[in-house]
């Protein structure tokens, strides 16, 4: 079975931008729909305690934690962003282009609130509406599913050996393998070679001994 060519790098690109915009669409207009038709910290069953409707407005993060200092969530998810931005400049693999496409498009959802949500630029509170009680007490939204299930993701790849290049670890071992016997193959017939010149050097010798003993003959 013959492998899949790794994607080009444009190709690559074009997919993180287009999921990208897909996810950060889907989020912001669910966030929207949550704005104008919920109520505020009122639960809302949808399939009864499985599955509720609970918009809040989150400062922190999950669990509302380190509600005092919005401000580094906001450096740490415009550091992701430009870290995966980074990486997809230089991606051909379709699997990671599809992971960090849905991440990146996650981590833009929740930084857009943190920069142009209230209370304002950039400590701006996360809208958040998902809720599971029977699952956990925490409160998520669209984003947050991406940016879990994308990390996830990128924990598999990273284990499965999967490459930004679409190799896979174990083809680069064996790339290097055979390198490796190249090198000691040319080395022997290197070796091979010296051998054989060092072994004629005692007929050079017997050929010279006997020329120069030629005139000894003939002076006597």
């Amino acid at each position: 079975m013959s492998r899949r060519r790794p994607l080009r790098r444009s190709a690559a690109g074009a997919i993180v931008a287009v999921l990208a915009a897909i996810v950060l669409a889907a989020d912001q207009f669910v966030k929207y729909l949550t704005i104008t038709n919920l109520p505020l910290q009122e639960p809302v069953p949808v399939l009864g305690e499985f599955l509720q409707l609970y918009y809040v407005r989150n400062p922190g993060a999950a669990f509302s934690l380190g509600s005092e200092v919005t401000w580094i969530f906001t450096i740490a998810l415009s550091v992701v962003a430009a870290v995966i931005i980074w990486k997809a400049f230089g991606l051909r693999s379709r699997l990671w282009a599809v992971v960090l496409g849905c991440l990146l498009g996650g981590v833009l959802g929740n930084l857009g609130d943190r920069l142009f949500r209230e209370p304002g630029f950039p400590v701006g509170h996360v809208v958040d509406m998902i809720s599971m009680p029977w699952m956990m007490p925490a409160i998520f939204n669209v984003a947050d599913v991406f940016i879990v299930t994308g990390m996830i993701s990128v924990a598999l790849l990273v284990v499965f050996g999967l490459r930004f290049d679409g190799s896979r670890e174990r083809d680069h071992v064996a790339v290097e393998t055979e390198e490796e016997a190249e090198a000691v193959a040319i080395a022997d017939a290197e070796k091979a070679r010296v051998d054989d010149v060092d072994g004629s050097s005692p007929e050079h010798g017997a050929d010279v001994t006997s020329e120069g003993s030629a005139p000894a003959a003939e002076g006597r």
